[in-house]
């Protein structure tokens, strides 16, 4: 009884907003339109889709009060510009991913992704209920925007390669297509990394402008054809454990809308992140069977030299960031606490599931 009384006077953190029923504070006439920058290609699968079906649940939970028109990559703003569109108001919406901005907020690559860091499960327990959300707010709304998440990949691959990896040497002056604090850490052990959109990869890798790229898994990998292009797919998971898409909102448009319906674009982030990591799970699944059994691909893993010098790496460049960026400092401090929270119980709960799932059943 008593623990009921605590859960229920702690509304369980981000949880107790979820469970708030609406109220509308807007007369039922008045209507809005809003426009969606993306980085992806139009309808892409997971990506430009999850971002359609975030518009469609905005359109179906507000009854029709609010509409969301959803634009690809390059229809109104280039790829890598929907961070800067959405805080000038050019759109009052983004879909994206928050470590490509890594250049404009150092910060904002903790809530993509972190190197050897938290999994998808994880991730979303220190954005919903750990105080990452409300870290990500204030840190985005001193360049007048605010974040959701609004989708995940879950765990992405290591990256296609158009050359075996033997050993550490072989790493050495590599051109490879690698976002955020993992493409800082391959730079630290002798890769040259770049950041481009996903849509400019197949190019890259086919004229030599890149020996490698990463992007995000089976399904989104195969949509792009990048088994045309590299013989090695590695799927050693270290760049990214779990990776969220960011919905970003002009944070005027944000608080000129009615709390009802800023209560409906919360929902329809929470049910679209869901979605989307479900999603992937299944796809990925699927296209990992084609890609080897149609295709041919090489599954490959990294040599044990080459992960324990990207781990190394990885925490020197998070332990220079953290040093010099105070809000880098801060929500380091709030993700690595809440990591180590959790890791008792995921050591004794999902790892030891499947670790004796994996050695019983194989």
């Amino acid at each position: 009884m008593q623990r009921r009384n605590f859960l229920k006077a702690a509304g369980l953190g981000a949880a107790g907003v979820a469970a708030a029923p609406f109220v509308s504070t807007a007369s039922a006439n008045e209507t809005y339109t809003w426009d969606m920058v993306t980085s992806w290609p139009k309808n892409f699968p997971a990506l430009g889709t999850g971002a359609n079906d975030f518009a469609r649940r905005v359109e179906q939970l507000s009854n029709g009060r609010m509409r969301i028109r959803v634009h690809g990559a390059g229809e109104l703003v280039p790829a890598m510009e929907v961070f800067d569109a959405v805080a000038a108001g050019t759109a009052e919406m983004g879909h994206s991913a928050s470590y490509y901005w890594r250049g404009k907020v150092a910060a904002s690559q903790f809530f993509t992704a972190v190197p050897f860091g938290m999994n998808t499960t994880e991730m979303n327990a220190w954005l919903y209920h750990g105080g990452g959300q409300e870290l990500w707010d204030e840190i985005y709304a001193n360049h007048n925007l605010k974040p959701f998440p609004v989708g995940n990949t879950g765990a992405q691959m290591a990256g296609w390669f158009k050359k075996e990896i033997n050993s550490l040497a072989d790493m050495q002056g590599l051109r490879l297509r690698l976002p955020g604090l993992a493409g800082e850490a391959m730079n630290g052990i002798g890769v040259t990394t770049v950041n481009m959109p996903g849509s400019e990869i197949f190019t890259s890798l086919q004229t030599g402008v890149l020996d490698a790229a990463d992007w995000v898994g089976p399904y989104n990998d195969m949509a792009f054809g990048l088994h045309q292009v590299a013989d090695y797919y590695y799927t050693s998971v270290w760049n990214e454990p779990t990776a969220v898409l960011e919905g970003t909102v002009n944070l005027d448009a944000w608080n000129a809308l009615p709390e009802d319906l800023q209560d409906v674009i919360r929902e329809a982030a929470r049910a679209s992140n869901l979605a989307m990591i479900s999603e992937f799970a299944y796809r990925n699944a699927q296209a990992l069977e084609t890609l080897v059994d149609e295709h041919g691909v090489q599954l490959r893993t990294f040599p044990e030299d080459v992960m324990q010098a990207l781990h190394e790496s990885s925490q020197e460049v998070i332990q220079r960031q953290v040093d010099s960026d105070e809000a880098s400092r801060r929500v380091w401090e709030s993700y690595s606490a809440f990591q180590q929270v959790l890791r008792p119980f995921s050591d004794v709960g999902e790892y030891a599931y499947l670790k004796s799932r994996d050695e019983l059943t194989s």
